[in-house]
């Protein structure tokens, strides 16, 4: 599982990175837990918890695909738009001369999961019918 596993490693390293950035945003503004009500301590944190949210379901998609056989061609573009995807969305939340980061974050990060959810029930139930 090639593709899984390569995928997975680069959202760890996001993650990582997206946990240093909310580090780093409360050490500035000395805010040492939660949000403290900064906004700038809020987007960081949004952006880790959006990461949060949807990086585990698009690996375990990710993963069962994979070990359905075939797909790593597909699998490749999808997860690299993923990631992609997610390194501009967290750059986009932090507002400033990149707020279309989040834009295109976002529907890279939708259009990724909308594929992904598609192509594997079409998989399943074209076999069925």
């Amino acid at each position: 599982m090639i593709v899984t596993l390569t995928i997975g490693a680069a959202l760890l390293l996001i993650n990582i990175w997206l946990m240093i950035r909310c580090g780093q945003a409360r050490s500035k503004e000395d805010i040492s837990v939660g949000d403290g009500g900064n906004e700038f301590v809020i987007r960081r944190m949004r952006a880790h918890a959006n990461f949060g949210e949807s990086a585990p379901l698009v690996l375990i998609m990710m993963g069962g695909m994979e070990y359905a056989g075939g797909w790593q061609t597909f699998l490749w573009v999808v997860g690299i738009a993923y990631v992609i995807g997610r390194i501009c969305h967290a750059f986009g939340m932090d507002g400033g001369s990149f707020k279309i980061g989040r834009f295109i974050g976002t529907i890279a990060s939708m259009l990724s999961m909308l594929v992904l959810a598609g192509t594997a029930i079409w998989e399943v139930y074209s076999k069925i019918l």
